[in-house]
């Protein structure tokens, strides 16, 4: 087909046939973990018993748990660090920014692949990478030599064409997508982005775009390698690494999107869903309390600089909290060399350190009922940390144009657009991150109190008889599964603890009923587990007992970790079945073990007395690891 994916993957694949549906497993190049994920990662991995990382280059990023209120994210960074110096991988340290930003920054090779404990992972797709975000397991597993296993994914084509207009950003690409696509469009595909639109569009630009594709529910988001690409390297020092790749002529895309840059206009995401989508113009007035600008999403220099520029002759509105967290410790160095950040500071911006921080709950929460504008990838109901909240995904531009306003406010309004350098004019900063030095097996990992070994996991029983103790809607995210926050991430490494609160928003009773029924099943919508990677989302209710779920449609992501940890993924074969399922009534399959074994695809349930029919469509190697009762089981006997 000789799309730019269908060039990078026949490049890696090294099992099945590179048709698309057809199950396959990927040589992967380079890894990449961040902390709220990397503990359980690095525990995994230990499970895995191997001395070394097996890929060309890995990477251990600390950028979730920053505030460190007592021991245990410090305990973890320190885990962290001395766990790469056992295994060999480059260690960026608290402070240096956020994994994405610097791996595109720092590590990016144009038709390489990387494999991410992170669902933004594709962000590094602006550089030509195959970037795939995937649950931890995944990525222990690829680190200790095995291959990455997925299903060929179908291309969606985005042909650009035109130029952004003045106050008009890339975020209103993304966007504009949502608001046509879903966030359920693009499950099953890599996006991949074309057209002579692309010549206006830089490095950092696309990147935005590229992030994004995530909220769409894509596996991958690609550019191709072009004379941006080459800049952006050289800019980096490392000119030698590119390569130019783009789709060859009579390239197929299985749909095909096209998008008028010059007839976008400033757009919004309304609470509380990515794909809430609005014109600003159709939200001015709103009274705004808080701004945040940063996240993997947008906090490079070209955002921060029209932000600085814009306050070189505005100041922020009284009522206006602006909050910024520079993408990188780089970012941050050329801002300032360049002017910017003393226009921050003079204008009465909050600086805040380089890491992800209110994206995930990690402080700057908004006050009680009040707007906040974030330039953020994801406003999933609560995500913020305040119950109830109203926060707004936007551009930087409508973001401090309505900092400067006191209410959303249309950029457009604010007259001339400020001037900017080209972001390949940079100094270079990588002073935080430690290059790989592999210690050996005799090499101490620095275990805090609160970093416990992984649970073990019994194989799958011959038949299984479940109370189903929750029935849920459509687009249920990660975050209601397993919520994150400055009170929940640092037990990340501590599955008994972090098991307490599964569902916590969702049903404060979930985890005493699932203790007190040993094993049990639950019913969802379409969708289930969109958002983060997060694979604690599948651990814990497997340690609380959870063995089966059962639903419309399952994220990709979320998919593959339930498989990891041996809970079924079934899919209604009649979505109006799902109206017939009672909480409270019991699931019972019998010869479920021999019934996935076997390869059979139709499962015959039992429910409250009713048969209910449903779908197991997994590959042969997810059908042993389900019977082992999960990944390491598998990979261990």
């Amino acid at each position: 087909m000789d799309t730019v994916a269908d060039q990078i993957i026949r490049e890696h694949i090294v099992e099945g046939r590179p048709e698309p549906g057809e199950d396959i497993a990927l040589k992967i190049d380079q890894t990449l973990t961040q902390d709220a994920t990397g503990t359980l990662t690095y525990l995994e991995l230990a499970a895995l018993g191997i001395d070394e990382v097996k890929t060309g280059l890995s990477v251990s990023y600390v950028d979730h748990g920053l505030i460190q209120t007592d021991n245990r994210n410090a305990d973890d960074h320190l885990f962290l660090q001395s766990a790469a110096a056992k295994y060999g991988l480059y260690f960026s340290k608290p402070g240096n920014g956020i994994s994405h930003i610097i791996h595109l920054e720092r590590f990016s090779i144009p038709g390489k692949a990387l494999l991410g404990s992170d669902s933004h992972t594709p962000t590094v797709g602006a550089c030509a990478m195959l970037a795939i975000g995937a649950g931890g397991l995944d990525v222990a597993a690829v680190m200790a030599g095995s291959p990455f296993y997925l299903r060929y994914p179908k291309i969606m084509g985005v042909r650009l064409r035109g130029r952004l207009p003045a106050w008009v950003s890339s975020k209103d690409i993304a966007l504009e997508l949502l608001r046509r696509l879903t966030v359920k469009g693009a499950i099953g595909y890599i996006i991949e982005y074309f057209g002579p639109g692309l010549q206006a569009l830089t490095i950092s630009q696309r990147a935005v775009v590229a992030n994004m594709g995530s909220e769409l529910g894509a596996t991958s988001s690609l550019f191709p390698s072009d004379s941006h690409t080459r800049a952006f390297l050289e800019s980096q020092g490392r000119g030698d690494d590119w390569t130019e790749i783009s789709a060859k002529g009579g390239a197929k895309y299985d749909h095909i999107e096209e998008v008028n840059l010059s007839a976008l206009e400033p757009l919004a995401a309304a609470p509380s869903s990515p794909d809430n989508v609005y014109p600003v113009r159709e939200l001015a007035g709103k009274p705004v309390s808080q701004v945040l600008i940063g996240s993997c999403s947008n906090a490079y220099l070209r955002d921060l600089m029209v932000v600085a520029g814009v306050l070189k002759d505005n100041g922020i509105h009284g009522n206006v909290s602006l909050e910024i967290s520079p993408g990188s410790n780089q970012i941050s160095e050329n801002l300032a060399l360049r002017g910017g950040l003393i226009d921050l500071i003079r204008g009465g911006v909050r600086m805040h350190q380089s890491g992800c921080l209110g994206c995930i709950g990690m402080g700057q929460a908004p006050a009680t009922d009040k707007i906040s504008l974030r330039t953020f990838p994801r406003n999933f109901p609560g995500r913020s940390g305040t119950g109830d909240d109203q926060v707004f995904l936007v551009s930087p531009e409508t973001a401090i144009a309505s900092a400067v306003k006191g209410c959303i406010t249309d950029p457009r309004d604010l007259g001339e657009y400020p001037s900017l350098r080209s972001e390949y004019d940079i100094v270079i900063n990588d002073r935080l991150i430690i290059p790989p030095k592999v210690n050996g097996p005799d090499h101490q990992v620095i275990m805090g109190p609160n970093i416990k070994p992984l649970p073990p996991f019994t194989p799958l029983p011959e038949d299984i008889n479940l109370r189903i103790i929750l029935k849920l809607g459509d687009d249920i995210t990660t975050d209601h599964i397993m919520p994150a926050g400055n009170h929940i991430l640092p037990l990340r490494s501590n599955i008994h603890a972090i098991s307490k609160h599964v569902f916590e928003g969702v049903d404060p009773q979930f985890v005493a009923k699932a203790l007190r029924e040993k094993e049990v099943a639950l019913v969802a919508g379409t969708n289930y587990g969109q958002g983060s990677s997060r694979e604690h989302a599948a651990l814990a209710p497997r340690y609380l007992g959870v063995r089966l779920k059962l639903v419309k449609g399952f994220a990709r992501i979320h998919k593959a970790n339930l498989i990891n940890f041996g809970i079924i993924p079934l899919t209604f074969e009649q979505a109006e079945d799902y109206d017939l399922i009672k909480v409270g009534g019991w699931l019972k399959i019998k010869g479920i073990r021999d019934l996935i074994l076997s390869g059979k695809e139709r499962v015959k349930l039992i429910v409250a007395d009713r048969v209910v029919f449903a779908r197991l469509e997994i590959s042969s190697r997810e059908r042993e690891i389900l019977a082992s009762g999960g990944l390491i089981n598998c990979l261990t006997d």
